[in-house]
């Protein structure tokens, strides 16, 4: 049987393979985007037409548990979840496709330096995840540079007047 990545990853972590966990986690990293359990559910059901709601939700939860995936929020306070890679990162996550994008923890380090050094708080983990709009949906909309950049950039002109 030849093993896919996906399946070293539960191995690795002690995840039980059972074919609902390996459909549920081959799903999430496979798609690259975010997704709620409900959508979850109803993807793997074609596949797996006797899978129970409660299957998937335990499954979600023991792939957050061992670190292979990530809960993140929608508007409404909705849950969606991501796969991710072993490792501690953060991610970029783009409102309009839906598709994640890991940060590396070299990209929040410096904040988290800056916190200490102003503030005196000694900071023990983070978990940072950015929403927005990615590259391609920006330029797709006409917004080509970020909102940030933009209004930095405006600030300047308005200073240079």
């Amino acid at each position: 049987m030849v093993e896919t990545p996906t399946q070293a990853a539960l191995q690795q972590t002690g995840v039980r393979l059972t074919p609902q966990r390996l459909a549920i986690a081959g799903l999430l990293s496979q798609t690259g985007k975010e997704a709620s359990a409900q959508e979850v559910y109803d993807r793997v059901r074609r596949r797996h037409p006797y899978i129970g709601r409660a299957t998937v939700f335990r499954s979600l939860d023991r792939l957050v548990a061992a670190g292979l995936a990530q809960r993140l929020e929608r508007p409404g306070h909705v849950s969606a979840y991501v796969w991710c890679e072993p490792g501690h990162h953060h991610h970029l996550i783009c409102t309009t496709c839906r598709n994640v994008e890991d940060l590396g923890e070299d990209a929040v380090a410096p904040l988290a330096a800056s916190i200490a050094h102003e503030r005196g708080f000694r900071v023990d983990h983070a978990t940072l995840d950015f929403y927005g709009e990615c590259r391609n949906c920006s330029s797709r909309h006409g917004r080509g540079k970020p909102v940030a950049t933009r209004k930095r950039k405006e600030l300047t002109n308005r200073a240079s007047r």
